[in-house]
Parts: C-alpha cells; sequence; structure tokens
C-alpha cells in the first residue's frame, strides 16, 4: 500500500476501499495492489477495476458518500 507519514496510523479502510479490492482479487490484481499500491496500477488496470466498481455499485443500487461511504442510490 501506499506510504504513510512518519509515525502516523494507517486509517481504516472504508467500505469502498474493500469493494475496491475485493474487484481487484478477482481480476488478478489484488497481490500487486497490496505490494505496490493502488498508483502503480496501469491505466488499463484502473480502468478495469473502475468500471467493474461502477456495474457493482450499479447493481447492487448504491453510490459513493463522503470518505468512501456507501449509500442507497436516488431511485432504488
Amino acid at each position: 500500500m501506499a506510504r504513510a507519514k512518519r509515525g502516523a496510523r494507517p486509517k481504516p479502510p472504508t467500505p469502498l476501499d474493500l469493494l475496491k479490492l475485493q474487484i481487484a482479487e478477482e481480476v488478478g490484481l489484488g497481490d500487486k495492489v497490496r505490494e505496490q499500491g493502488w498508483g502503480m496500477l496501469t491505466a488499463a488496470e484502473s480502468g478495469r477495476v473502475g468500471g467493474l466498481l461502477g456495474r457493482r455499485l450499479r447493481q447492487m443500487g448504491l453510490t459513493v458518500g463522503p470518505r468512501g461511504t456507501l449509500l442507497r442510490a436516488e431511485g432504488s
């Protein structure tokens, strides 16, 4: 994962972070994300995870709220 500032506590993962990591695992990128961080994904890899994330959120009737919270989508 990304480097934290010296002495800083790592923040707990948000529900969105956990869903993104789950999708990264499903497409075979979980190890790369854990070892090198999200910033080391190529544009194609990021797009794949993001596209699947958007589809999954729509299927679940959710949208992203403040600070990575998941909220019920309007009209769902």
